[in-house]
């Protein structure tokens, strides 16, 4: 049984810092927001980002994704966990049902938004690494280059090849270290021969023999294990895996999508789907915490000067 709820102006969908961001602008444009948010946002594993403006000793990120939610409450926001299983248009509203955190099945509630605002980023689609949050925790199992590479200046650094950039990655840590390792993901390689030209000219290694896992060494440092039975021990792990992002509620809506099923939007975060807002890594773009903030702003802002007027009722007046 669905319960029907009064219409929002925004459904924020997503409680990363892309998401809590674009809610506290709308409540301070005064707009009645609802914000739900699964839980999944990779900013929770980051031990600290040192790439974030404004926190010169880093900050780690359950602690920036706290202080967006207590900054968001200070407006009269607040985040709603839960799930949105489906979200449809009906009668010119779009329409959620949510499934709040721990209620059954049947606890399924309807939330109805003249717009909605996506900022459910991207799952990685698979990491063979042993104990692999605790490695993310401790520094040695990388996710972004471009967020940490300096902290990992002249390290030992191990690289995967991605299926749709297989040297990109090794090449551009070269900017960072002059040990850089590049390993084949599979037993067909994926690198032509100018590929392997530009890998020798920047002086990055290449191990053909097909990567098969990786485990922790005492000192929580990674261990690359390859067909062949060789052990290749280094000091950073970056597995490129590739990422799925996850669009899956504005796809069903007909929202154009592209490569990693990343969503297409225009400079104000729109999708093909009028009303239909994203931003941050489920969009197609560089998948940065700046940038998500920064999308954030400014969809919010193109959405509060969309809607009709946010009108504030005159103050009571004492008699006179």
């Amino acid at each position: 049984m669905t319960t029907p709820s009064p219409a929002y102006d925004t459904l924020v969908v997503g409680g990363g810092p892309g998401g809590l961001t674009a809610a506290i602008y709308l409540r301070r444009f005064t707009r009645n927001v609802a914000l739900v948010d699964k839980g999944h946002s990779r900013l929770r594993l980051i031990p600290v980002s040192h790439n974030y403006p404004g926190f010169p000793e880093g900050v780690p990120g359950p602690t920036l994704l706290a202080n967006l939610a207590v900054q968001l409450e200070r407006y009269g926001g607040s985040v709603l966990p839960g799930e949105i299983l489906d979200l449809r248009i009906e009668d010119g509203m779009f329409v959620a049902d949510c499934l709040p955190e721990g209620g059954p099945a049947d606890a399924v509630t309807q939330l109805r938004a003249h717009t909605v605002l996506l900022a459910t980023g991207v799952a990685d689609v698979g990491l063979p690494v042993e104990s692999w949050r605790e490695a993310i925790a401790f520094g040695s199992l990388r996710l972004c280059p471009v967020c940490d590479g300096f902290d990992v200046l002249d390290k030992r650094i191990a690289v995967a090849t991605g299926e749709t950039n297989p040297i990109g990655h090794a090449l551009f840590m070269r900017t960072f270290s002059s040990d850089v390792t590049l390993f084949e993901r599979g037993p067909a390689s994926m690198l032509d021969d100018d590929a392997r030209r530009s890998l020798a000219a920047a002086g990055v290694k290449l191990v053909e023999s097909p990567l098969l896992s990786v485990t922790l060494d005492a000192a929580m440092k990674p261990v690359l294990h390859t067909a062949d039975g060789a052990e290749h021990p280094a000091d950073v792990f970056y597995p490129m895996l590739g990422e799925k992002a996850r669009s899956g509620l504005a796809a069903r809506l007909g929202a154009a999508t592209a490569q990693c099923e990343e969503l297409v939007v225009d400079v104000h975060g729109a999708t093909s789907v009028p009303g239909l807002y994203a931003i941050g890594d489920v969009t197609v773009g560089l998948n940065q915490i700046a940038v998500a903030t920064g999308q954030a702003a400014r969809a919010a802002t193109h959405i509060h000067n969309r809607l009709p007027p946010a009108l504030r009722a005159a103050p009571s007046r004492p008699p006179a």
